[in-house]
């Protein structure tokens, strides 16, 4: 099951809303979960030492507990970087990033504990650190690889030029940041580009904006953009949220969306989105909605 562009799940499940900052899921409701996501093939999942004030990988981690053979049946990601406070964390005094060798070590040792694996099958560095050292951050890296620790990273919200500067110490599969039709910053500031042209992962945190589209009552942007989707959910017979995903899709690049729900029918409904193929027209449409004029 090594993760590849081409073996990655068309949806990574996001698991930032599964514990203490969303549903605060019980063990037996988090294997439900799991087990329905893997048979529909979804078996990805996507994690940070930060969630739920470092308590989620721990909770998620349970499960191996009572279902160890569960853990060769999913991938697990990762990511680290991110010094919150927190109670879990009484030495951080303030927020911060922190990308050192000693950290992202520490921060892995930390995640295998928590998640009892032996390993990740990738690793993300959360935010760009402004003081990080490439070669450093290389050597760390090589390091956990030899050990057999990580066995693929990436990265997450990282400029193009900080993607450059890093990759071109050590080799990076995947670049995850914000996209959606409301956060259309990738379509433009070469992200998507440079994984098109370097076989990088794109995957969309926030893949249907947080929701907004989905409330009654909006205006402006939201309000014709809820109304140009409607138009092409009544078309393919699809919810708005598929109309999101088959747009997400339709580029090159092939980004893969983060579903940060704790719904299974949401998960279902993305994977049926899967059948829904939208024009170019279409897709201009909807950006068009978004940004409110027409492109030049």
């Amino acid at each position: 099951m090594e993760l590849t562009k081409d073996s990655l799940s068309p949806f990574v499940i996001g698991t930032m809303r599964l514990g203490k900052w969303g549903q605060q899921m019980t063990t037996k409701q988090l294997e439900a979960f799991v087990k329905d996501s893997v048979e529909l093939g979804l078996i990805d999942f996507d994690h940070a030492d930060i969630y739920g004030d470092y308590t989620t990988e721990a909770e998620f981690g349970m499960l191996f507990k009572e279902q160890p053979a569960l853990r060769q049946q999913i991938r697990l990601i990762s990511k680290c970087g991110i010094k919150m406070v927190a109670a879990e964390r009484p030495e951080h005094a303030i927020k911060s990033y922190d990308l050192s060798a000693a950290h992202i070590k520490a921060s892995v040792e930390n995640s295998l504990t928590a998640l009892r694996t032996d390993y990740l099958d990738m690793l993300l560095l959360h935010r760009a650190d402004l003081l990080m050292d490439p070669a450093e951050i290389a050597e760390a890296f090589d390091l956990l690889k030899r050990e057999g620790k990580v066995l693929k990273f990436g990265v997450s919200n990282f400029s193009v030029s900080q993607f450059d500067l890093l990759h071109s110490y050590t080799p990076l599969i995947a670049n995850q940041v914000e996209i959606s039709l409301q956060n259309r910053i990738a379509f433009e500031n070469g992200v998507l580009d440079q994984c098109l042209k370097g076989g990088i992962i794109p995957m969309a945190w926030s893949p249907v904006g947080g929701g907004a589209l989905f409330q009654e009552g909006v205006s402006g942007a939201i309000k014709a953009l809820q109304v140009a989707a409607r138009a092409l959910s009544i078309k393919y017979d699809a919810g708005i949220d598929q109309i999101l995903m088959a747009w997400l899709r339709k580029h090159p690049a092939g980004i893969v969306p983060v579903l940060g729900t704790s719904k299974i029918e949401r998960i279902k409904a993305a994977q049926a989105s899967l059948q829904i193929t939208i024009t170019r027209e279409e897709w201009y449409a909807l950006w068009q909605a978004a940004t409110g004029e027409e492109i030049a």
